[in-house]
């Protein structure tokens, strides 16, 4: 009986020491208690020593929101001159109350990642939080409950139009520019270019009688002869695609050409052969345009 109740006296007097080797208050540097507003970062120092020995944490505490108030968004140790480490904690206001409150740093405890350490303990640290602003307004001059939408400034309009105007009227100048040297190109090629004549003339006649009219083959005749720089007949054909080239993919036609007209011209009993000169006219003159080009 003795010795039972020399055992519980033993267990009594070591528990508070097992208790301390289990969990050990941590020795911190805390943020100032008030004046925090929404978006506000407190930072928070713990000393990372149980007694005379360093503590080394089993993990750093997680980066999350710790409430309605509050999210931990910084967690690292940092060695300051004496040699000591610290835990570093920052954390940040992440809403505003309607009036002043109170809220509170998280409490945390740190395991040690020796086996069988004791903890650190850290407890919570209340502060301040202000709301952004009254909850009543103060009804003087602009400071009224409901504020009006701020009208965003106008931008100037007026170098924009002047530079509108002055694009679309050059806009405009290139554009009639370009127009009179087209109409100023096809009229130059009427009045120089063989075909481009042949094929203004051809257009004065009936477009039904024009293939069996011997003034449009004599301008068709005229043409070629002015494309060759010399009287043709069929036996000078040579010369034509030797000073003109860009004919030579007609070659066929023009031979042909030739032959229709010394029969319509010369021969006794002339043959009255459709031939469709007004078709031959405007290949001719294609192809003098697109050579031109």
């Amino acid at each position: 009986m003795i010795a039972r109740s020399v055992i519980v006296i033993a267990l009594m007097a070591l528990a508070p020491y097992a208790v301390a080797q289990q969990s050990a208050v941590a020795t911190t540097e805390q943020p100032r208690s008030f004046g925090y507003m929404l978006g506000d970062v407190m930072t928070q120092r713990v000393l990372l020593r149980v007694g005379n020995r360093p503590f080394e944490p089993s993990a750093l505490p997680p980066l999350e929101r710790t409430g309605a108030w509050l999210t931990r968004r910084a967690a690292a140790i940092e060695t300051d001159g004496a040699g000591n480490r610290w835990l570093v904690l920052e954390y940040q206001v992440i809403n505003a109350p309607q009036t002043l409150a109170a809220i509170a740093l998280p409490a945390l405890t740190l395991t040690s990642r020796a086996s069988g350490g004791a903890a650190l303990s850290i407890a919570a640290w209340p502060v301040s939080v202000a709301p952004l602003t009254p909850r009543i307004a103060f009804a003087q001059g602009a400071l009224q409950p409901l504020q009006p939408d701020r009208q965003p400034s106008l931008l100037p309009t007026a170098p924009l139009q002047r530079r509108l105007t002055v694009s679309l009227v050059t806009l405009a100048f290139v554009v009639f520019a370009w127009l009179g040297w087209w109409l100023w190109r096809n009229h130059r090629d009427a009045c120089q270019m063989p075909f481009a004549r042949a094929w203004h003339a051809l257009k004065r006649f009936n477009a039904a009688q024009v293939d069996h009219d011997s003034d449009a083959w004599r301008q068709v005749h005229r043409a070629l002869n002015d494309a060759a720089g010399q009287a043709l007949h069929p036996g000078t054909l040579d010369a034509l695609f030797v000073r003109a080239p860009y004919l030579e993919p007609m070659r066929a036609r023009i031979e042909r050409f030739y032959a229709h007209s010394g029969e319509r011209f010369y021969a006794l009993a002339p043959a009255h052969e459709p031939y469709r000169l007004l078709d031959l006219c405007r290949d001719l003159r294609c192809l003098e345009r697109r050579n031109r080009r």
